[in-house]
């Protein structure tokens, strides 16, 4: 049955073979979407030694002709920001889960586009000798640190089978790892080209503020020097919530009645993974007025002004806004709700609690901040998201929708997101 097989192929023994197998296919979106799974058919072409000797480490390449879903008309996909990896089932003579990963490496993806995959690769050390067959299994496509997991729905055939003979143990036809190279549950990301997902500072407790703040205002003084808080934040977005904690200090320079506020984030908590165009991620924050005054500042950053290369750190720059008190007394500041737009979207991050960074000696000023006048505002930006969404699925469009977008910059593939809270490094 082999012979006939590799004649049909065209292959002769010790040459590569290759064949397609199509099966059906469930992809499930991240979780917290709410969005329902995507059905459609996956189709693969798997490439592997005709023959091989026992000890051998034989190379394998798993090629998608197709995918299970396709872009829709929503959003084009960047280039290089798509990444698959999956588990090949080798059977018969042997047993082995193969992990299988392609490189991030994909043609920009047009809306209503077919989705493009990177060829993956594996390795198996063969360890006895007869048929040993190789099937294609679950298949993970992470797109900026979320992941789309897809399974076969129905018994999948052999792609391919290689004929083992006894041997001497030689090196084989591959030029891989020694051993066999097992697959970790396809349900864990393979990217290892970016940071995976937000951490947090170590600094501080979330939930809890500090007992203390900078105080000012008093005398000749100018400048005032805000206490580091630690903020906890539930960054709310079409794709879900997540949780960061920021450390945060609120400065302030005496101009006139006002004040010139400056905000510095002091911790970049994520790398970005893909390169981020000028020009396209703006932070905003409401800084939040208590003691003797009330309502809220707004203060901003500019655009980034370079482009963002991939595997650096995304930082917010300084935000800057002018407070114009509308009380006398001591009046406190405190980091409020921060949003970003980046790419036509926009992510809210709301604090879970707050602290007081920094405390004022006022004197209230007309159209001051009291009554939510002037420059200031008395609103405290409530927790909405707006923006472009993203879905994959099949002909029926049973979509998975996704935002790049996490409290940072995002982009999108139908069933993939990035990032999280972005900050500073510490100074």
């Amino acid at each position: 049955m082999f012979t006939g097989a590799a004649v049909l192929l065209g292959v002769s023994a010790g040459q590569a073979q290759a064949a397609e197998v199509s099966y059906a296919t469930k992809c499930v979106p991240p979780s917290g979407i709410g969005l329902p799974d995507v059905n459609g058919t996956t189709k693969v072409d798997i490439t592997a030694p005709a023959t091989a000797e026992v000890g051998d480490t034989v190379d394998i390449v798993w090629k998608f002709t197709q995918a299970a879903s396709k872009n829709p008309d929503i959003i084009d996909l960047p280039a290089n920001s798509v990444q698959p990896s999956g588990t090949l089932k080798a059977a018969g003579a042997q047993s082995a889960d193969i992990a299988m990963q392609g490189p991030r490496e994909n043609p920009a993806i047009p809306k209503g586009g077919a989705m493009t995959l990177s060829d993956m690769k594996g390795t198996l050390k063969l360890t006895a000798a007869g048929q040993v067959t190789l099937t294609p299994d679950a298949y993970v496509v992470n797109a900026l640190s979320t992941d789309t997991k897809c399974a076969p729905t129905e018994a999948v055939q052999p792609a391919v089978t290689i004929t083992v003979t006894a041997g001497g143990g030689g090196s084989g036809s591959g030029s891989g790892s020694p051993s066999t190279s097992t697959s970790p549950d396809p349900s864990q990301s393979q990217s290892q080209s970016q940071s995976p997902s937000p951490s947090t500072s170590t600094s501080g407790t979330p939930g809890t503020s500090p007992s203390a703040s900078a105080t000012g205002g008093g005398g000749g003084q100018t400048d005032f020097t805000g206490k580091v808080v630690d903020i906890p934040y539930t960054c709310a977005s079409p794709i879900g919530e997540k949780k960061a904690t920021s450390p945060i200090q609120i400065n302030a320079k005496k101009n006139g009645g006002s004040y010139d506020l400056t905000v510095q984030f002091k911790k970049s908590v994520m790398d970005s993974p893909i390169d981020i165009p000028a020009g396209k991620v703006k932070p905003t924050m409401q800084i939040v007025l208590g003691g003797a005054d009330t309502g809220s500042v707004t203060v901003e950053g500019p655009l980034n002004a370079a482009t963002i290369p991939q595997g650096t750190p995304i930082e917010i720059p300084d935000l800057k806004g002018v407070y114009k008190p509308g009380a006398t007394g001591d009046s406190t500041l405190s980091p409020g709700v921060l949003t970003i737009e980046a790419m036509g979207t926009k992510t809210v991050c709301t604090p879970d609690s707050t602290a007081v960074s920094l405390t004022l000696n006022t004197a209230e000023q007309a159209s001051g901040a009291s009554g939510g006048s002037g420059s200031s505002s008395s609103s405290g930006g409530a927790a909405s998201t707006s923006g472009g969404l993203a879905e994959t699925g099949s002909g029926d469009h049973g979509a998975l929708k996704a935002l790049g977008l996490v409290a940072g910059t995002a982009i999108l593939l139908g069933g993939a997101v990035f990032t999280f809270m972005p900050g500073r490094r510490t100074r």
